[in-house]
């Protein structure tokens, strides 16, 4: 499992990237980044000033997302679908507090990567520092093309502190497999493993994207956030369609 370094040098790989947080019950969304981490979590500033801090002290509560990947344009295949280099995500939800400025200088005076923070804030005095001090998230490499590896994802689910998780991916149940083959032939992230008596999902690999649930005669498949029968049902008919239509 990644460790708060871990995440903080992932993190770090792009300049900046999206914190999200609540405001009178929509979502904002603006340009930041950590400056620092440590055992207490990981650090990032904002200004008293600002909306976003008004937002952090009233929910204490922020989301983290960045993407790092080759830098073009968007792009198109022959049949008008994106296409995407290869890369990763890393994302992140969590609880923050404010750290007092005393605080942070006495950080500082033991670990000097928190001396640009004070700086900062002798700089501009409406400056403060937040701490993300409980968090869980997960680092999602993609290769759909396939140009590095046989399988287009490898997914980590990670926590701090404490922090709930879900593992990745959906579940076979055992006493319902029958071992037919129909999630294999269906998944296209190479996600299903074959058994004997029953198959089961590599969550590292799945991409949650619903065709074995779809398509399980036995409704074996538990997905994270199952479908009403009548959804579920015509998806399998048009997965099948298209299965059949592209052999």
């Amino acid at each position: 499992m990644l460790n708060v370094e871990d995440v903080f040098k992932r993190f770090e790989q792009l300049h900046s990237y999206s914190f999200a947080t609540i405001n009178d019950g929509y979502p904002d969304i603006r340009i930041a980044h950590f400056v620092a981490w440590d055992e207490g979590g990981l650090y990032f500033q904002t200004m008293k000033v600002k909306p976003f801090y008004k937002q952090l002290k009233e929910t204490k509560k922020v989301a983290v997302l960045s993407l790092v990947s080759k830098n073009e344009k968007a792009s198109h295949d022959e049949m008008g679908l994106s296409e995407f280099p290869p890369g990763f995500f890393i994302r992140l939800k969590g609880d923050v507090k404010e750290v007092d400025f005393d605080q942070l200088k006495q950080k500082a005076k033991n670990d000097s990567k928190f001396m640009p923070l004070v700086k900062d804030i002798e700089r501009y005095p409406t400056m403060t520092t937040f701490v993300v001090h409980r968090y869980s998230g997960e680092l999602y490499d993609f290769d759909f093309e396939k140009k590095h590896r046989d399988h287009k994802l490898e997914r980590e689910r990670f926590n701090f502190n404490g922090f709930d998780y879900i593992n990745c991916g959906f579940v076979i149940q055992k006493d319902k497999c029958i071992a037919c083959g129909s999630c294999y032939k269906a998944c296209t992230f190479n996600a299903i493993e074959k058994g004997d008596k029953y198959y089961k999902i590599n969550g590292s690999y799945c991409d949650e994207c619903g065709s074995c649930y779809s398509v399980c005669p036995t409704n074996a498949v538990i997905a994270k956030t199952p479908m009403s029968e009548e959804d579920r049902n015509l998806a399998n008919r048009m997965l099948k369609s298209y299965m059949h239509s592209n052999k």
